[in-house]
């Protein structure tokens, strides 16, 4: 017994007459006869009385009829289930995060634009730091990961741009310095740093330590912090300052000061890393979702800054 055996069955047996059903599904009646009475005698029974140009069902046939719409309406659901699958409209898609990239807010943003988009996923995060996430990348456990840049080993994981903004200083509250509008990075030459390990985030790590040389001094390193986020409280606690991603500039904001850093601050990347080959159709609109958002970002922030760039002109 065929599909087809079913759907041409459903149709006579709903029209009650051949010439309509053939009709309705666009053939000959003769060779839908022939299908009917093929399907008869692999079921051993007739399906229909036939008094001329209409036809009634046996009692065998109506119990057909009965099944053959359940079979052919799973038939249906499953074919509209395989097609969304295969255009990423549900499953459950798994994305990292490192290095408090969750608080900028293009982050979330991208998260939900993707959740409107496509409701039907299920989307499940894991934090962790930019090594391990890109490790979990390549083994399969993750599908995205939220980095901060670079990648020390690239294969077969490629990136997305989504943020790039400046780092600045923060301090605990009371600090000499805190009543400056702006901090010089040479002005932290006699203060203890408190920084995380450099294998959690090495480009934001390197970045710190080059602009301190930069600025003349080589900075003495003190606690140690487990991840980016853990760095605030630990200078709320009075165990030193620390140069962190401006997105971070709400964590504790009455507990510690932030401050913009004089000239060329360190920069702060979050990339969406993704695999090369193999990524999912939902892993693919993510990534669709993630370039539109930031991009959509960063022209927004591009006519705001021209726009104060335009009122202190006429100022």
């Amino acid at each position: 017994m065929e599909l087809r055996h079913l759907r041409y069955f459903v149709a006579v047996a709903e029209e009650l007459n051949f010439t309509r059903a053939a009709q309705r599904l666009g053939i000959s009646q003769p060779p839908l006869s022939l299908q009917i009475r093929q399907l008869e005698k692999e079921l051993g029974t007739p399906l229909f009385h036939r008094r001329g140009r209409s036809v009634e069902l046996t009692d065998a046939g109506k119990l057909l009829l009965e099944e053959a719409r359940v079979i052919l309406r799973q038939v249906e659901v499953a074919e509209t289930g395989v097609r969304r699958r295969a255009r990423g409209e549900t499953g459950r898609l798994v994305v990292g995060s490192a290095g408090a990239t969750y608080f900028h807010p293009v982050i979330p943003e991208i998260i939900r634009e993707y959740g409107k988009r496509y409701p039907d996923i299920s989307l499940v995060t894991q934090a962790s730091n930019t090594s391990l996430l890109v490790a979990r990348l390549r083994a399969g456990q993750v599908d995205l990961a939220l980095i901060r840049p670079p990648i020390s080993d690239a294969e077969g994981v490629g990136t997305v741009p989504l943020v790039d903004e400046e780092t600045v200083v923060i301090l605990p509250n009371g600090h000499r310095l805190s009543k400056l509008v702006t901090v010089p990075l040479a002005a932290l030459a006699k203060e203890v740093f408190v920084l995380y390990p450099r294998t959690l985030n090495p480009g934001n790590y390197d970045s710190v330590i080059a602009a301190c040389r930069s600025a003349g001094f080589n900075p003495t390193l003190g606690q140690e912090a487990p991840q980016i986020v853990s760095v605030i409280p630990l200078v709320a606690a009075g165990f030193g300052v620390s140069i962190v991603p401006r997105s971070t500039a709400r964590i504790l904001a009455d507990e510690v000061c932030y401050r913009p850093i004089e000239s060329d601050a360190p920069r702060a990347e979050i990339c969406l890393a993704y695999c090369r080959n193999g990524s999912s159709r939902a892993a693919q609109n993510f990534v669709a979702v993630a370039r539109r958002v930031s991009r959509n970002a960063a022209q927004g922030q591009g006519k705001d800054s021209a726009k104060r760039a335009r009122k202190a002109g006429a100022g």
